[in-house]
């Protein structure tokens, strides 16, 4: 196996990262603070909403136990997931402490609520006195630039207050981030992270336009949530055969290798599944083997062959790659 050991402190640049004494690393944001690459996501498979909104699931609860006793750190909700109740009762039966813990959620930026309200709805949900990330769900509720930086302002606030110790976005391209950094008198606090929907079919890049690139340039860490779409929605596609290859290249599965393929560009990776086996596997796994530069890029490459996009399609055009 293409495995690495030697100690590297991980930033938002896109280095691939070295693992250390078999764990997976965190990466370190440009605020300063640090983020395990390895997530669970509450979002998609313990969605809430319609009868079951108002309601506590047991269901949602013990998945996310079943996360933090398999060992992950890092758990990644939203407000808008309708679960942050049963986030934060998990939070409380694991008995871990809360330093230990990564807690990140965001707002969609409902209609008549000011970030700071939602803001203080979900630490209220969570029953925490604060959140490790708080992220701007989308940029799509914004009507103008003004808007969307009227929003990252009230970010800067919560900032400010402790009570969120890093803040971002999620699902911004680069004209919506190009929108805070024009912010009459400049930024007190960029973002740090963006989180987006990204695997082999849907890279962001179009018309000379990276957005991965773009953040990157900018100091901003990627985040990369449905990063199994080429293996769980996608096929057939013209990665397939690479993923096979590779799995039985380095004894691992196919959905190994894809997150593999994220964590070795430095990207963040967030993972659904509730299986207690396949989460203990992720986190043995994971660290025991890199993928090749040329392996990176042959995925890169072959995933530019077919453009997939499972989220805010009501936002983009069929073809859009953006």
């Amino acid at each position: 196996m293409n495995s690495a050991t030697s100690n590297f402190e991980v930033d938002a640049t896109g280095v691939s990262p070295k693992q250390i004494h078999n764990l997976i690393p965190s990466l370190k944001l440009s605020d300063g603070n640090e983020i395990p690459m390895l997530g669970y996501g509450l979002g998609t498979a313990n969605y809430k909403s319609g009868d079951s909104a108002d309601t506590i699931s047991e269901p949602i609860v013990n998945a996310t136990l079943t996360a933090l006793n398999a060992g992950y750190a890092h758990l990644d909700g939203a407000e808008v997931y309708g679960n942050e109740v049963e986030l934060g009762r998990a939070i409380a039966q694991s008995k871990l402490p809360r330093s230990s813990l990564y807690i990140t959620t965001k707002t969609i930026v409902r209609a008549g609520d000011t970030v700071t309200q939602s803001f203080n709805r979900s630490l209220e949900k969570l029953g925490l006195d604060y959140v490790d990330l708080y992220l701007l769900h989308s940029p799509f509720f914004a009507k103008n630039p003004e808007q969307l930086q009227a929003a990252w302002r009230e970010m800067e606030k919560i900032k400010d207050s402790g009570m969120a110790k890093s803040i971002g976005v999620s699902n911004f391209l680069i004209s919506h981030l190009q929108t805070l950094f024009d912010i009459p008198g400049g930024l007190q606090y960029p973002p740090v992270v963006n989180q987006i929907e990204y695997h082999p079919y849907l890279q962001h890049v179009v018309e000379g336009e990276d957005l991965v690139a773009f953040c990157r340039e900018k100091h901003i860490a990627i985040a990369a949530y449905s990063p199994l779409t080429a293996i769980t929605k996608a096929r057939p596609g013209p990665v397939d055969p690479i993923y096979t290859q590779l799995a039985k290249k380095y004894g691992v599965s196919e959905a190994e290798i894809a997150f593999r393929w994220c964590l070795d560009q430095g990207i963040v990776t967030l993972t659904t599944s509730s299986n207690e086996e396949r989460l203990k596997g992720y986190l043995k796994k994971l660290p025991s083997f890199k993928l090749t530069p040329k392996e990176v890029e042959d995925i890169a490459s072959a995933g530019k062959e077919k453009h997939y996009r499972v989220w805010w399609t009501e936002e983009f055009a069929g073809d859009d790659r953006h």
